[in-house]
């Protein structure tokens, strides 16, 4: 069974959609539920759909609006500091400049200065794609090598290549001294990246890497740990510790639990 590809291998405008279009089916880019092409579909509406306006429905129903979703995305994923995506936040809710300098705390102009840095990435990141896109074919092949050497060195692949990757042993006891009971019980699911990944990595230590493993399955092990057992879930795919089949039935470890 097809498993679930990360969401930055697909184009902008499929992400923007929601879903990707080919000639056999209609992917959804967020979860992979997909749609094969020629098929009918008669959803929980009652409406009967073709492929591409099924996939279309499943994303409205599900996942809501993208820039929403987005927005409940790890700041690092895209590429952005937790207050600017905090300031996104604001902004897109519709509050006015004046109203999101008060609900962050910090000056106008500092508002204004945080409008300029995200316009500033999102040039750069146009910039960034023409490069990559005007690459020898050598030079990209070689830029997948490192890619892929980082990807299973750390899970989320080039989203974390800052510091926050680098966890020494000292921080890795810390973290799983301050987050684990004696009885591997999780107190709270940590809010920072670095703390997030030793969390998971040790929540890993459950999984069997060569056996698959049934939702119903993984929600037993990880309610064991803590009572939120679907966000814990979520962040083991969110953060490429496990993978799913797009009708989540299946679920299989993709790392190993060394740091």
């Amino acid at each position: 069974m097809q498993m679930e590809k990360p969401l930055w291998e697909y184009k902008i405008e499929e992400i923007v959609a929601g879903y990707a279009k080919t000639d056999r089916c209609c992917t959804c880019v967020i979860c992979g539920t997909q749609y094969e092409v020629g098929g009918i579909y008669q959803l929980e509406d009652g409406r009967i759909y073709d492929a591409e306006r099924a996939v279309k429905r499943h994303v409205e129903q599900v996942h809501g609006p993208r820039a929403d979703w987005l927005l409940d995305q790890e700041p690092g994923l895209l590429g952005i500091t937790e207050k600017q995506l905090l300031v996104l936040r604001y902004l897109h809710e519709g509050y006015q400049d004046a109203e999101v300098a008060q609900l962050c705390g910090v000056s106008l102009s500092t508002v204004h200065k945080y409008y300029a840095k995200l316009q500033e990435k999102a040039c750069q990141a146009k910039l960034y794609l023409a490069l990559v896109n005007a690459l020898g074919e050598e030079t990209k092949q070689r830029i997948g090598i490192g890619w892929s050497m980082l990807w299973e060195e750390v899970p989320t692949g080039a989203i974390r290549t800052d510091a926050r990757c680098s966890i020494t042993a000292a921080e890795r006891e810390m973290a799983i001294k301050a987050y684990f009971d004696e009885n591997g019980a999780l107190n709270q699911i940590p809010a920072k990246e670095k703390k997030k990944i030793i969390v998971l990595y040790e929540i890993m230590k459950n999984f069997n890497p060569n056996q698959a493993y049934s939702e119903k399955e993984v929600n037993g092990v990880l309610a064991r740990i803590h009572p939120d057992y679907a966000a814990l879930r979520r962040a083991l795919i969110e953060y490429r510790f496990m993978e799913r089949t797009p009708d989540g039935s299946v679920y299989r470890a993709t790392t190993n639990t060394e740091i």
